[in-house]
C-alpha cells in the first residue's frame, strides 16, 4: 500500500522505491549473472573431478605386476577336491587320486540306564591331539551326564572339543556322553582320564582295558582320527587335513571326497590344472575400457552445445565450454593412448584389440584381445605395467588434475572464493541501497513538510486577501 505525502499529496514511498531500485538493479543483475556462471563451473569442475577420480582407480587396479601373477587352479572333480593357487605356483598340469579323507576323532562313552543320577564329584582328563590333556572339574551339583556335557563344552569350546547325550529309545543301550574333536589326522584320537572320583565317574574313563562288545553299554569308537591318502602324479601322499597347502608349491587342495573303489583298482585319475589368469586380466581391461567410455561421456556433456530454437535460438551450452583444463587433460591423455610404448610387439592399444571409435569412446576386439591374451601374455604385463607401461603414463597425466592443490582443486577454491566475494558483494549493495533509501525518504519528507506549510500559508494569505473591503468575491 503507497503511502501519499501529506503535505503534498504525492506518493512518496513509491517514488523512492522506484529510485532505489534504479540504483540497484544493474548491480543486482551483474552479480546474479556472475553467482550462476560461476556455480554452473563449480558444478561442472565438481562432475569432472569425480569422472577423473573413478577412471584412476581404474588405471590403478590396471597398473599392478600382481594381477598379472595370479593363477587360476582348476580340479576335473570338485565333489573330490577342490583347488586354489597363489603367485607362487607354476603353469602345469597334474593327475590325482583320492584315496581316503583325514578323520578326527569321536567316541561314545560308557551308557548309564539312568542319566540323571549322580556320578560323583572329581576331574577328568581329556586328551585330543598333542595339547596337554583338557582338565573338567566335576562338581556334587552338576555331577549328572547333563552337568559334565555342560562342564566340557564351557572348557572345550576354544579347543575344538564337544559334548552331547545320545539316548537309547529302546533303553537298552541307556544314556551316554558322545565326544566329538575337530582335530584329524593320526594321533589325535580322543581319550578320557578319571583322576579323581568315585567308581560311578570312573565309567567315563576311555578307552577302558577292553571293549565289551556284548554289552550294549560298552563305549565305543565311533570315528578314529585318521590321515587323509591320496596320490599327485604316482606319488602316495598323506596329511592330517583335508586341506593340503604343502604338497604343490603355491596350490591349495580341498579334499571333499574319496574316489570309488571301483575308478582305483581301474588307476583312474582326475585332472588338476594350474593356468595363468587370463580371464582376470580380460576383466581388468575391460574395465578400463568401460571407465574410458564413462569419461568420455561426462566430458562430452560438459563440452556440448545444443542448438534450441533455430539460428535465432540461445543455444545450450555444459558447463565447461572451451574450458583450458578440459581441452589440456584430453590433449594430454589421447597423446598417452596414442603414442607407442616401449620395444616390443605390443607398442599401443590397437596392438590388444582396443580402438578408438568416432566419437572418441574405445572399442574392444574380443578375438584379437583373445589372441594377445594366449600368445603374449607376458609381453602384456611389461605394456601396461611398471615405471615405464601404458598405466603409468597415464597416472601421471591424470593426478596434476585429481590430487589435493591440483588443477582442478585450485580452481575450486578460486569459484569458491568467487561465490563468497558475490555474497560480500550483495550485503556492500544492501546497505548501500539502504542508505540511499533513507537519504531519500528524508528529503522527500523535508520537501513534503515544506510543501505543506507553503499550502497552510498560501490559503492563509488567500482568505486574508478575500476578507478585505472592496475585494469582490468570485462566485465558486
Amino acid at each position: 500500500m503507497a503511502i501519499t505525502g501529506i503535505g503534498s499529496g504525492l506518493d512518496i514511498q513509491g517514488m523512492v522505491a522506484a529510485l532505489v531500485n534504479a540504483e540497484a538493479a544493474p548491480k543486482t543483475a551483474q552479480l546474479n549473472r556472475l553467482e550462476k556462471a560461476t556455480t554452473t563451473k563449480f558444478s561442472a569442475l565438481g562432475q569432472f573431478r569425480s569422472a577423473l577420480s573413478d577412471f584412476q582407480k581404474t588405471v590403478k587396479d590396471l597398473n599392478s605386476a600382481s594381477l598379472f601373477e595370479k593363477r587360476t587352479a582348476t580340479s576335473g572333480k570338485t565333489d573330490i577336491f577342490t583347488v586354489s593357487a597363489d603367485t607362487k605356483a607354476v603353469a602345469g598340469s597334474y593327475s590325482v587320486q583320492v584315496y581316503s579323507l583325514a578323520q578326527s576323532s569321536k567316541v561314545a562313552l560308557q551308557g548309564f540306564t539312568d542319566p540323571t543320577s549322580s556320578l560323583g564329584a572329581g576331574e577328568l582328563e581329556i586328551s585330543f591331539g598333542g595339547d596337554a590333556p583338557l582338565k573338567i572339574n566335576v562338581t556334587d551339583e552338576a555331577s549328572g551326564l547333563a552337568g559334565i556335557r555342560d562342564a566340557i563344552n564351557a572348557a572345550g569350546k576354544e579347543k575344538g572339543l564337544s559334548a552331547t547325550i545320545v539316548n537309547d529309545p529302546s533303553g537298552a543301550g541307556g544314556a551316554r556322553l558322545v565326544l566329538s574333536s575337530t582335530k584329524s589326522g593320526v594321533g589325535n584320537d580322543i581319550s578320557v582320564a578319571v583322576s579323581r572320583g568315585g567308581a560311578e565317574l570312573q565309567k567315563l574313563a576311555f578307552p577302558p582295558p577292553a571293549f565289551d562288545t556284548t554289552d550294549p553299554l560298552a563305549p565305543k569308537v565311533i570315528t578314529q582320527a585318521a590321515d587323509a591318502k591320496f596320490a599327485i602324479d604316482g606319488i602316495q601322499m598323506s596329511s592330517k587335513s583335508n586341506a593340503v597347502a604343502d604338497a604343490i608349491d603355491g596350490v591349495t587342495l580341498t579334499l571333499k571326497g574319496a574316489q570309488p573303489q571301483e575308478e582305483l583298482d581301474n588307476a583312474n585319475t582326475i585332472s588338476l590344472t594350474v593356468g595363468e589368469d587370463r580371464a582376470g586380466v580380460k576383466t581388468s581391461l575391460k574395465s578400463f575400457v568401460d571407465g574410458y567410455n564413462k569419461l568420455m561421456t561426462t566430458v562430452g556433456s560438459l563440452t556440448k552445445v545444443t542448438a534450441v530454437g533455430g539460428d535465432s535460438g540461445q543455444p545450450l551450452t555444459g558447463g565447461l565450454v572451451g574450458d583450458a583444463s578440459v581441452r589440456s587433460f584430453m590433449t594430454g591423455i589421447r597423446g598417452d593412448l596414442g603414442n607407442p610404448v616401449g620395444s616390443g610387439g605390443l607398442k599401443i592399444l590397437s596392438d590388444l584389440g582396443i580402438s578408438t571409435q568416432r566419437d572418441g569412446t574405445l572399442k574392444i576386439d574380443d578375438t584379437k584381445l583373445d589372441k594377445v591374451l594366449a600368445d603374449n601374455f607376458g609381453q602384456l604385463s611389461s605394456f601396461l605395467t611398471g615405471d615405464g607401461g601404458l598405466m603409468a603414463k597415464l597416472e601421471k597425466t591424470l593426478e596434476p588434475y585429481t590430487k589435493s592443490d591440483g588443477i582442478i582443486d585450485s580452481r575450486t577454491k578460486g569459484l569458491q572464493n568467487t561465490l563468497d566475494s558475490v555474497d560480500d558483494q550483495r550485503e556492500a549493495l544492501t546497505r548501500r541501497v539502504g542508505k540511499l533509501e533513507t537519504r531519500l525518504l528524508d528529503q522527500f519528507n523535508r520537501m513534503d513538510t515544506l510543501i505543506g506549510q507553503m499550502s497552510g500559508t498560501s490559503d492563509y494569505l488567500a482568505g486574508v486577501l478575500g476578507s478585505l473591503p472592496g475585494v469582490v468575491k468570485q462566485s465558486k
